[in-house]
Parts: C-alpha cells; structure tokens; sequence
C-alpha cells in the first residue's frame, strides 16, 4: 500500500485508488519537469463497486470526484500501477 507523501508545509500528495482491485491506495504521479499530471488517456477503466475513498496508512484518503451525470453521487478516481490517473479525453 502506498503512503501519500508530504511537502515541507506537511501537505499530502494526491493518492487514487488502484483501477485493478478498487481498494489500494496508490501514488498519482506527474513530471517533475512540466508539473503535468501522467495519464493513461482512452484507458476502459472499470467498476470494482466501490463507493468508498480509501485511507492509507496514515489516514489520507484517495481523491473522489462526484458523477458527471448527476453532480452528486461520489466517484471513485482510479490510478494504474504506474501511477497514471485514468482519463478518457474522447
């Protein structure tokens, strides 16, 4: 499982939830030099049924987005193993 990290301020990094179980907490990553997050675009992504931010180790909770049909109903935001966030921007 994958702790957020912490700036010099003591603020948490982003952490998703890991898009082949929907239970791991795990890393976003992006370039150190463009400051961009890394994606895997166009990816199928799937429903593992979860409606739950997950916690790591020390409590920080995985970002969660609300539904795009509704705008209420909370979405669980996968990342891969790679700590590419998943997005489809088709």
């Amino acid at each position: 499982m994958a702790q957020a990290r912490k700036d010099n301020n003591g603020v948490n990094t982003l952490i998703g939830t890991l898009d082949t179980d929907g239970l791991t907490p795990t890393l976003v990553k992006a370039s150190p030099t463009t400051h961009r997050l890394n994606i895997d675009d166009a990816s199928t992504g799937s429903d593992n049924g979860q409606v739950l931010s997950r916690r790591d180790e020390n409590s920080v909770t995985t970002i969660m987005a609300v539904s795009s049909v509704d705008g209420v109903t909370p979405v669980v935001i996968y990342v891969n193993n790679s700590g590419e966030l998943l997005i489809d921007s088709n």
